[in-house]
């Protein structure tokens, strides 16, 4: 039987991107979390908070609930789009490497290989975009 890229054993997608960038944990951190760093990740007018159980909308209508939250280290929260039926998961951690930060989002519960290859799009992108703020 064929295995199709990023195919999950319960019959859901998933999607990792990851970038390591020259500067601290803590820079890191704050530059994810920051109104530009969020924007170019999750979009303008978030309001995302870094506090477990608190409920997020974007302006383009995206929801969730942050579910863990470990400062400098990772957060997990529950990501859907308004035009989607399905609810799905990201993770977002941070990772000491030789040559500073590791930045990492890890997108799983897609519902098919259209959403995956969508989110890692976006997720590349985000990464792409934060070299311009280092």
């Amino acid at each position: 039987m064929e295995q199709t890229t990023g195919k999950r054993k319960d019959n859901t997608y998933q999607a990792g991107v990851r970038k390591t960038f020259a500067i601290t944990i803590e820079q890191a951190w704050l530059l994810v979390f920051s109104d530009k760093g969020m924007a170019m990740w999750l979009g303008k007018n978030s309001d995302l908070r870094t506090v477990k159980g608190s409920h997020y909308k974007t302006d383009s209508c995206t929801t969730g609930t942050m579910r863990v939250v470990k400062e400098f280290s990772h957060v997990r929260f529950t990501y859907k789009k308004q035009d989607w039926d399905n609810e799905s998961l990201v993770q977002i951690r941070f990772i000491q490497a030789k040559t500073g930060t590791t930045i990492s989002f890890h997108h799983e519960k897609l519902a098919n290989t259209a959403q995956r290859e969508e989110m890692k799009a976006h997720w590349e992108a985000a990464l792409v975009q934060f070299t311009e703020l280092v």
